[in-house]
């Protein structure tokens, strides 16, 4: 499965699932039980931004420009319409706090399967063009 073609959805699609996995026991088991709520939130938010920072390096060689707008389509589509400003008022944040560092566990490994998911799927059809890669990540995250 890691040396076989990436193009291949099936393959895509393992190869992301046996590097979750791989992630998953750099933290065993029993240390992530451990860990308290709070914990176990950071340790997701921190999965969250590095593949979010994965996925902007490879938008950017699509031809992305406005991360902003590639962003909040993937919000769109996770959460019914909403833009990241809309999900900044529901939640009623202040100003400059991430939404990202105000979600809970489940919702951070939402985002991160969405993100991940986007990332396979751009790479996988050699997506190209700001729109293209903006439709993607609508419609992955509509179905995440």
């Amino acid at each position: 499965m890691q040396n076989a073609d990436p193009s291949k959805e099936v393959v895509a699609l393992g190869q992301t699932y046996f590097a979750i996995q791989t992630r998953k026991q750099e933290i065993t088991e029993q240390e992530y039980d451990s860990l308290s709520d709070e914990e176990k939130r950071f340790y997701q938010r921190k999965l969250t931004k590095q593949g979010n920072y994965t996925l902007q390096k490879v938008v950017s060689t699509a031809g992305v420009k406005n991360m902003a707008e590639f962003h909040n389509a993937g919000y769109k589509g996770l959460y019914n319409g909403e833009t990241a400003d809309d999900i900044f008022k529901r939640k009623k944040l202040r100003y400059r706090e991430d939404i990202l560092d105000n979600m809970n566990e489940d919702e951070l490994v939402a985002n991160l399967f969405r993100i991940n998911q986007t990332k396979q799927k751009l790479l996988k059809d050699n997506v190209q063009g700001e729109k293209e890669a903006k439709d993607v990540h609508y419609e992955v995250g509509k179905k995440s």
